[in-house]
């Protein structure tokens, strides 16, 4: 990828993905310190507090896939977003599956 024409610094497309990497640590700090500032001011009920920090959360996750993983919704990165999505899926089973198990155990010392 070095040409003798340009430096390093200077190759054509690196201002363009430098500045979107920019714009993805901008995003995701502006998503982080919401989050934070909304828990320690306490500015909604406990439950509003809960939905939204998800909501930011799933946001945040979003702004990683698209600025730092480069997936979007293009036809050439669909094959990238089905595994990630497919390996989220068996996560959450798996996680899901752990607490059912762990909540009936508990149910049944009680």
């Amino acid at each position: 990828m070095n040409d003798d024409r340009f430096p390093d610094s200077e190759l054509p497309g690196h201002g363009r993905e430098l500045r979107h990497y920019l714009t993805g640590a901008a995003v995701t700090l502006t998503l982080t310190l919401a989050a934070f500032g909304i828990v320690w001011l306490s500015v909604l009920p406990r439950y509003w507090t809960l939905g939204v920090v998800s909501v930011l959360a799933v946001l945040q996750i979003v702004a990683h896939f698209r600025y730092f993983l480069h997936i979007d919704l293009g036809k050439s990165h669909r094959d990238d977003l089905l595994m990630i999505l497919f390996t989220s899926l068996i996560i959450v089973m798996m996680v899901g599956g752990t607490i059912w198990i762990l909540f009936n155990q508990f149910a049944r010392m009680m």
